[in-house]
């Protein structure tokens, strides 16, 4: 199964693409995963909510544009399902063994995700009942496949 990762905006510094580019070298020996940086929406603080939910369309539109027909969508929402990390690795193995060919693992912006994204997921996963920037919680989400991966094979690692 392909893993893709749709993600709102760019690493911009450093060292979270220093974290991220970690992360996905481990998890390279066992699967390819596509990283697609879609351009985000500025979120200015003093914004109207009708504002930010037109940014949040125009990222919904892209992200909607941007997944293949048979992708399996997992949104990264805060309020989604939250897992311990051999679980999700469970949870993992069992798309794989429905012989799904690939998961798209969506990551908002700072506007957050679109309605349609929502509807389009399949899967609504959470990584913290905490409120995670969007780098962060892209490099969370790389560590937590490979260390999945990892628990599949029985490997140590997730100790």
């Amino acid at each position: 199964m392909r893993w893709t990762i749709l993600a709102m905006g760019k690493l911009k510094e450093a060292h979270w693409r220093a974290a991220a580019a970690e992360y996905l070298k481990r998890l390279a020996p066992y699967r390819a995963v596509e990283v697609v940086e879609l351009p985000d929406e500025r979120a200015d603080p003093g914004q109207s909510e009708a504002l930010i939910a037109a940014a949040r369309s125009r990222e919904g539109d892209r992200i909607l544009a941007a997944l293949r027909p048979e992708a399996h969508v997992i949104a990264m929402w805060e309020q989604g399902e939250q897992l311990p990390s051999t679980e999700l690795a469970a949870r993992l193995a069992g798309l794989e063994h429905e012989g799904l060919r690939e998961a798209a693992f969506v990551i908002g912006g700072a506007n957050g995700l679109d309605p349609r994204v929502l509807a389009r997921s399949t899967w609504k996963l959470g990584l913290s009942r905490l409120t995670l920037p969007h780098q962060l919680a892209r490099v969370v989400l790389v560590e937590q496949l490979y260390r999945a991966e990892r628990i599949r094979r029985l490997e140590p690692y997730h100790r």
